[in-house]
């Protein structure tokens, strides 16, 4: 049924999930972060009691409600809206003779058709029809996006596009270093600096070492290696990325935040005819409120896919249209973010500052990075990042974050300081040699979601904003192409790939491709070193070969019984923190009365198999305390426990769990982490 959004009769029919937006984007207009119930107690030392919250308390003033302020399509759209033990490491593994206690209740893994407690609900959908809809406001969306709506007003074409973001507030999802090389930006914006983008903090000094447990030795940044930061700019990535939206509505890019696309639809014919958001009013058992609403169909010629890391709609496509067949699998890393308010006297604005070593071993891909801000106060991003193809299932990338801290070349610049911000994300680490088929009949990719990270660089803000832009081009202009022929309903834009291949991401891409895959080797992370300072640094990426990645990281894990259990020192509440009171500084809130958006496959399988075999790596590898095992209340033996309100969106899960059981889908609209400027 084809209704204008501006005609639709019922502006709130949702009220919880607008609550929740509304306040969502008061936190983060009021800068403030969310704090966990007073009612809370607990640490997350491996072994102590703990529990976890169903929702966030937040605090600070009342903000301006943005929605209002806007047209009336624009609000009608918006209107469609731990107590138990934590496993010691030592575990002996355990599974249960009892009845599996049912776990997952989303309508992904359960049919609703198949469900007496949906008969004779409405299940109709309203269908909006755009040019172009754009899944996800990213740095690669919004250049698409923008790019798009600047070729309509140089060649007075009308082209409506639609912007679709999962997040409450444009930016609020984002989370990155981030050290930004200007290149494709400054494409895209020329006159940035007239405009008062945020790209306040130049590079000024750029330093990199090797940490032993005790030591720090300095290796010199030569010109021309990959590490280089020379005329780029230390950025608040979520900042930009919200400057970059408000550009995008300034051309008449039609952006709706706080509503995720849930679901692809296909044409008769196979090809992708858009997508629709997500329903909303859904009880956590699977069944329909009184406040039940479906989610809006969107409708394009052409849908482009700019969801970021490990997109849970991407993973449909490549298995749709067999994406991946000609590439490797795609590898990751998971990255953990800080923010710091820090001792003037320490203060270096424009410091650069890369590490690796300490405290993991040769063997685990990871390093940690340290940018001094200019933002009118003395601020500090620090974060780390482990590859996710380790192999000891007792690794807890969090707690290697908050160990590296206390390093002596770390501690000293931290002390005295305040912690402001907690935040996680996986990111693309697979290159060049996984990068799948990006063009399909009625869509593509683009950005962080085929993954266009230039590993050894630390960067793919620049890539993903390129690919954006090229995709936008491409598409423009067999949108206003006079012999304009498609076999197939949705238009397959072939160009793009062409376009790609031949601009300077491949060939940046392609140079690097074997820097990553060359840590594998008996002298791990070290050896890559070695590489790179041959291979890169005097033939520029020119060897005749191409080097391969291990394979899935999901297969990475070794047994348990294999591996030595990790002791962490416990957090000493300065330096170093426990696991709740860092989720609380991410803001995360989700409307608790929802099925869990981390669905299993199969619910026997985290105990009979995870727990068994691996010890429960979930609980480890999860950046926000999602999941835990705790006795079952009759009978001997575990149950998995899934705390969904406290899920920072970061895909770690659906990425690492070495039984692929793990779906990562989205939450109602608005829900998950409320950064401010990571």
């Amino acid at each position: 049924m084809m209704v204008p959004l501006a005609k639709l009769a019922s502006p709130v029919r949702s009220p919880r999930g607008l609550a929740l937006q509304q306040e969502t984007l008061s936190n983060m207009a009021s800068e403030r972060v969310l704090q966990p119930s007073t009612h809370l107690k607990g640490d997350w030392h491996g072994v102590k009691p703990h529990s976890f919250p169903s929702s966030w308390s937040p605090v600070g003033p009342p903000a301006h409600r943005q929605i209002l302020d806007k047209p009336t399509a624009y609000q009608c759209f918006h209107a469609l809206k731990i107590k138990k033990n934590y496993l010691p490491l030592c575990a002996t593994r355990w599974s249960s003779t009892c009845k599996v206690p049912r776990i997952t209740t989303h309508y992904t893994i359960y049919p609703r058709d198949q469900d007496k407690r949906w008969e004779g609900v409405n299940m109709e959908r309203f269908a909006e029809e755009a040019d172009v809809v754009i899944v996800g406001a990213g740095p690669a969306g919004l250049s698409a996006a923008t790019r798009l709506k600047q070729l309509a007003a140089q060649h007075e074409k009308d082209l409506r596009v639609c912007l679709v973001e999962k997040a409450a507030q444009i930016g609020a999802h984002t989370l990155s270093g981030a050290c930004l090389d200007p290149r494709a930006f400054e494409e895209l914006f020329p006159d940035w600096k007239e405009k008062g983008a945020p790209l306040n903090t130049p590079v000024t000094e750029d330093r990199f070492g090797i940490l032993t447990e005790k030591y720090r030795i300095p290796v010199p940044i030569l010109p021309g290696l990959p590490m280089n930061n020379h005329g780029n700019y230390v950025v608040r990535l979520g900042h930009l990325v919200s400057w970059m939206g408000e550009q995008a509505e300034a051309l008449g890019v039609e952006v709706y935040p706080g509503y995720a696309a849930a679901e692809i639809l296909f044409h008769e014919d196979g090809s992708v005819k858009g997508i629709a958001t997500n329903d909303v009013g859904i009880q956590k058992d699977g069944a329909p409120k009184t406040t039940f609403e479906r989610g809006l169909e969107l409708h394009a010629k052409v849908t482009i896919f700019a969801e970021g890391c490990h997109g849970h709609l991407a993973k449909q496509l490549y298995k749709k249209f067999d994406l991946r067949a000609n590439c490797e699998p795609q590898t990751y890393g998971i990255g953990l973010k800080e923010l710091w308010v820090i001792d003037e006297k320490k203060w270096k604005p424009g410091r650069v500052d890369h590490t690796v070593g300490w405290p993991l071993d040769r063997h685990t891909y990871g390093g940690s990075f340290l940018y001094h801000l200019n933002e009118g106060e003395p601020l500090l991003a620090l974060g780390f990042v482990v590859g996710l193809d380790y192999q000891n299932p007792y690794l807890s990338p969090f707690r290697e974050f908050q160990r590296w801290k206390h390093h002596p070349s770390i501690k000293p610049t931290l002390e005295g300081g305040k912690r402001i911000a907690y935040g996680a994300r996986a990111l693309n680490e697979g290159g060049f040699q996984s990068i799948p088929k990006l063009t399909f009949p009625g869509g593509l990719l683009i950005g962080c979601s085929p993954g266009f990270m230039n590993v050894p660089k630390i960067k793919g803000t620049h890539t993903a904003m390129k690919s954006g832009i090229l995709a936008a081009e491409s598409i423009f202009n067999q949108l206003t192409s006079e012999n304009l022929q498609s076999k197939t309903i949705g238009l397959h834009v072939t160009e793009y790939e062409d376009n790609l291949k031949n601009s300077w991401v491949w060939k940046e891409l392609y140079s690097v491709r074997n820097i990553r895959p060359s840590c594998h080797g008996i002298l791990g992370v070290y050896g890559g070193m070695i590489y790179t300072g041959i291979f890169y640094w005097i033939f520029r990426g020119m060897e005749p070969w191409t080097l391969k990645h291990k394979g899935s990281d999901s297969d990475q894990l070794k047994p348990a019984k294999d591996c030595t259990p990790i002791e962490y020192p416990k957090p000493d509440g300065q330096i170093s923190f426990d696991l709740l009171s860092s989720v609380a500084l991410s803001g995360t809130n989700h409307e608790h009365d929802q099925p869990a958006h981390l669905t299993l496959k199969d619910d026997s399988v985290p105990v009979n198999r995870n727990l068994s075999i691996y010890d429960g790596p979930e609980q480890r590898f999860c950046p926000a305390g999602v999941y835990e095992f705790v006795p079952l209340e009759q009978g001997d033996g575990f149950r998995l426990q899934i705390n969904a309100q406290n899920c920072v969106h970061c895909k770690t899960c659906d990425i690492k769990d070495p039984s692929q059981n793990i779906n990562w889908v989205v939450p109602e609209g608005g829900g998950g982490p409320a950064y401010n400027g990571m």
